[in-house]
């Protein structure tokens, strides 16, 4: 397998979008990093496919994992790499990497069904300062979609990893 066998441009992606809503499909949404893939990753993407009938998955780029502060030392993989192994998985029908610091513009090309984001986040949250809050809810509820939150497994996250990982270095 290659990385473009599941890594799509938006011109890509939005024709498949438009394939499957016209085959009346669900088309689901997601977006993240995706730096360490775990039990948790696993779970969250599985459960997110099961709302519909095909699952996007958005990844940041390099430069917005930068942006968003996770860690001086993240990313720990480059995009390609991270966009890759999400893609191969199971559940994943497609990915695209995204350089902007919000997926917004994505959620309103796409118009996906359903919107997904992990347990930190509230779908019933408006205030958009809120970090809480689920960039592209708004526009997702106007074309009458669906935001949906699917709780975390306990015990998974990547910046566990990477403190245990820190730790067992000392």
């Amino acid at each position: 397998m290659s990385a473009t066998d599941v890594v799509k441009s938006i011109e890509e992606l939005n024709s498949l979008v438009k394939k499957w809503k016209a085959n009346g499909e669900k088309v689901v949404f997601t977006n993240g990093v995706f730096d360490i893939l775990h039990l948790g990753h696993v779970d969250y993407l599985t459960k997110a496919k099961a709302l519909g009938d095909r699952l996007i998955v958005a990844v940041n780029s390099d430069s917005s994992v930068k942006r968003l502060n996770k860690g001086p030392e993240r990313p720990l993989q480059p995009e390609i790499a991270r966009a890759t192994i999400i893609g191969s998985l199971k559940p994943v029908d497609a990915t695209l990497i995204f350089d902007q610091d919000t997926p917004l513009e994505l959620i309103k090309t796409f118009l996906p069904d359903i919107l997904v984001k992990g347990g930190d986040y509230d779908p019933a949250e408006t205030d958009r300062k809120s970090k809480r809050y689920i960039v592209g809810a708004a526009e997702v509820k106007e074309s009458r979609g669906a935001v949906k939150a699917i709780e975390f497994v306990k015990g998974y996250s990547t910046t566990g990893i990477v403190e245990k990982l820190k730790k067992a270095d000392q």
